[in-house]
């Protein structure tokens, strides 16, 4: 079986002076290897193809066979790196918590142990006639979360 960080290594070094990112890799039990990339500005589908070029061209399939998948992260798929949560910065995300509160705000900061948004909610306080637009920060911590991820409008 082809071990994950050698893949893992193979592609940060081929990334390295690009624009990429890597975001996941995966390698199944039955060799199926599965690398995905994201790009601030959106990944370029002959880039994957030379990715994917690239990393058969350091294995022997006759030695070890595998099938292999080079794949940009989508657009609504949750985060799985600090670095998507940085490429998105500035945009509205949904946020499941791991207690189950489901929650859309901006994207208004990304540290190493958390990230927060801004939240707008329409809320009628006491004195107002109706209910109004207020924001509010929320900060989240990456391991109490289920998943973030762009908010896709139409």
């Amino acid at each position: 079986m082809i071990q994950k960080d050698i893949i893992t290594n193979l592609v940060i070094s081929k990334l390295a002076d690009t624009r990429y990112f890597l975001v996941d890799v995966t390698v199944s039990a039955d060799n199926v290897i599965k690398v995905e990339i994201d790009a601030d500005e959106g990944v370029d589908i002959d880039f994957c193809v030379e990715l994917n070029r690239f990393i058969e061209a350091n294995f022997d399939r006759e030695v070890e066979d595998y099938e292999l998948e080079v794949g940009s992260a989508g657009l609504t798929s949750p985060f799985k790196v600090k670095r998507q949560y940085e490429k998105n910065l500035n945009k509205e995300v949904e946020v499941l918590e791991a207690n189950g509160i489901k929650r859309e705000g901006v994207l208004v900061e990304v540290g190493d142990e958390m990230f927060a948004i801004e939240e707008t909610k329409m809320i009628r306080k006491e004195g107002d006639k109706r209910k109004k637009p207020y924001t509010e920060r929320v900060e989240l911590k990456y391991a109490e979360i289920k998943y973030t991820k762009y908010k896709f409008k139409i």
